[in-house]
């Protein structure tokens, strides 16, 4: 402000210097230069500094043009008095027309501002929105196209220009929005949304919300028409994707026998989703508290309260199993929730699964019953074979007995007419030797059996066994009672195992003594004792390198009394591999054998309760 009075200032002397300068002082028109300075001065810094001009240049006029000049003093007061009003006036008027003037002016150049600035907002409103946007003529053509909408159905402006609307519109949508359109032409409505499918120019569906407006001229009639495309492509495919899971789920919960349900724990309100309801045939889609626990059976009521209060308290899961009543029927549920809660740990809303697994407990029920009739069965059938196990017993003890008597007698005779008659030689004594190797034969064969029987019955101790330790023991026993024979023998270390030791040692004593007994035609004999593990079991395996045998008769091998040589070639009875295989079966386990023909023979059992080492 301060720098306009300095210029206000400055024009005004120079207006007065101009107006010594140029006529003397008795002529007229001594306001004629000031009115001008006065009119600049407004010009230039407003009503005030135009006002500041005007008494700063009458106080230079009545200073140097207004006799006695250079003072104040002056000689006619009245007409110095009119001048100086009449020209005050006249400046008021002069500078504040131009000061009224400057603000119309301003104003213009203000409004004229926000006019461009509004219709530059509303451009780039149009051509910057994230929603489509287009002005059309009545019959079609563009006016114009934002980009956005161009980027929507993937043509640019320029091909979008040579289309309309109708072309890119997916075909089974196009009535739809025609009829609207004449609809909105004849004036029944002003404008319309509908959902439609535009084609790509990719060849893909796009789906959009089309809200289109018509704006009509003064007289009513049509004008042009304003389209506002929002792409809903993803939320209609979010809604498919919901319509295909509530379809799912519908399936799922119909195929599982499930309903599935929700709960607002402020309100006590059970709400099925889905229409699951109906799966599990109940009165209704929702229920309050009350009316569940109307349903539920008065024996498990207060169960299910308990429950319930510590799942929402966050004390327990909510998974029981509890009966409703249903149209008079009692039928059992599984009920499984889980609760969402807010910040403060409260539960709000509870999600959950409903089962109907009535079948199951007449299942159970019935599995129960049966098994009270099994296991009374089994006691039963326990006591008839231990009955028929004891009886079999003395019944072999019996025949053992019996059988024994007489051969001793045969056998005694026999020794007796040897001894009397010495003289008898040939056939007689042949005869005799017979008699006496049969009857030998027979115990041996009656000791065969009761030791079978012996390995079929009793109780199974099963302790830690050292099949090693075992094994070498037994065989320096043969060692010692055969010391001609030269065997090489391997036992692998740390072979153990859960078993009855007694039994375990039998099983070793005949598996190691056929190995000893079937290689003693072999020069350079070898027994092996070791371990395999064959699909996560041990197997403890007797191998040889003795006769072997024939693997097409070994349907033959574990049967009692059944041997695969001669007698002349191999002395025995056949009982040893019954033994064994009854001790294996004994334990749980199992027993194979592998073999050729002059290579040896492999005999391999488990115990079912391998030991680590």
């Amino acid at each position: 402000m301060a720098i306009r009075l300095v210029v206000a200032l400055l024009i005004t002397a120079f207006a007065t210097w101009i107006r010594v300068a140029l006529a003397p002082a008795e002529s007229g028109g001594r306001f004629i230069t000031l009115s001008l300075a006065a009119a600049l001065s407004a010009l230039y810094g407003g009503f005030r500094v135009g006002m500041f001009s005007t008494v700063v240049g009458m106080l230079f006029i009545n200073y140097l043009l207004v006799k006695p000049y250079f003072s104040f003093a002056i000689e006619n007061p009245v007409e110095a008095f009119w001048l100086n009003t009449w020209h005050l006036i006249t400046q008021l008027v002069v500078v504040g027309s131009i000061s009224f003037m400057q603000q119309q002016n301003q104003r213009l150049r203000q409004a004229t501002t926000d006019i461009q600035l509004g219709a530059k907002q509303l451009e780039d409103t149009f051509e910057h929105s994230s929603t489509g946007m287009a002005h059309s003529h009545i019959d079609g053509r563009w006016i114009r196209v934002n980009q956005t909408y161009c980027d929507l159905i993937g043509y640019t402006k320029a091909e979008i220009q040579a289309l309309s609307f109708r072309d890119f519109t997916h075909p089974d949508d196009l009535r739809l929005d025609e009829d609207q359109l004449a609809r909105t032409l004849k004036g029944d409505i002003a404008s319309y949304n509908i959902e439609k499918r535009y084609i790509h120019k990719q060849g893909q569906a796009v789906w959009v919300h089309l809200t289109l407006s018509l704006v009509r001229e003064p007289g009513g009639q049509p004008d042009y028409l304003i389209a506002v495309v929002q792409d809903i492509t993803a939320s209609k495919a979010t809604e498919q994707a919901l319509r295909t899971s509530e379809q799912l789920l519908r399936q799922a919960n119909q195929l599982a026998g499930l309903a599935s349900w929700h709960a607002d724990v402020a309100t006590r309100r059970f709400v099925t989703l889905s229409g699951s309801h109906e799966v599990l045939d109940l009165p209704s889609a929702e229920f309050s508290d009350d009316e569940l626990l109307a349903l539920t059976h008065p024996d498990d009521r207060a169960m299910v309260l308990k429950h319930w209060a510590m799942a929402v308290k966050g004390l327990a899961d909510y998974d029981i199993e509890y009966r409703l009543i249903i149209r008079g029927d009692h039928r059992w549920f599984s009920v499984r929730a889980e609760f969402d809660r807010d910040a403060q740990g409260r539960a709000v809303r509870a999600l959950g699964v409903t089962q109907d697994i009535t079948e199951r407990k007449r299942h159970e029920m019935q599995i129960q019953q049966l098994n009270a009739s099994l296991e009374q069965r089994i006691e039963e059938r326990t006591r008839a074979l231990k009955a028929a196990y004891d009886e079999l017993e003395s019944y072999s003890y019996a025949v053992a007995h019996d059988l024994r008597s007489p051969l001793r007698i045969i056998n005694g005779f026999a020794q007796a007419l040897q001894e009397d008659n010495p003289e008898w030689a040939g056939e007689s004594r042949s005869h005799l030797e017979r008699i006496m190797g049969a009857s030998k034969k027979m115990g041996e064969l009656i000791d065969g059996l009761l030791t079978l029987s012996q390995f079929s019955r009793g109780d199974l101790q099963r302790k830690p066994v050292n099949l090693s330790t075992i094994a070498t023991r037994l065989l320096e026993e043969f060692s010692s009672t055969d010391p001609q024979r030269q065997v090489r023998w391997e036992v692998e270390p740390g072979l153990n195992a859960m078993a009855d030791p007694p039994l375990v040692e039998a099983l070793l004593q005949n598996l190691l003594h056929n190995a000893w007994k079937y290689s003693a035609q072999t020069p350079q004999a070898v027994i092996r004792v070791y371990a395999q593990v064959e699909k996560g079991q041990t197997r403890f395996c007797v191998s040889d390198n003795g006769a072997g045998f024939d693997m097409a008769r070994a349907n033959k091998l574990f049967q009692p009394f059944q041997r695969l040589h001669m007698p002349h070639e191999f002395a025995g009875l056949g009982i040893g591999l019954a033994t064994s295989l009854r001790i294996v079966q004994r334990h749980g386990g199992g027993m194979a054998a592998t073999a050729e023909p002059g290579k040896g023979a492999t005999f391999c059992f488990s115990l079912y309760a391998p030991l680590a080492a």
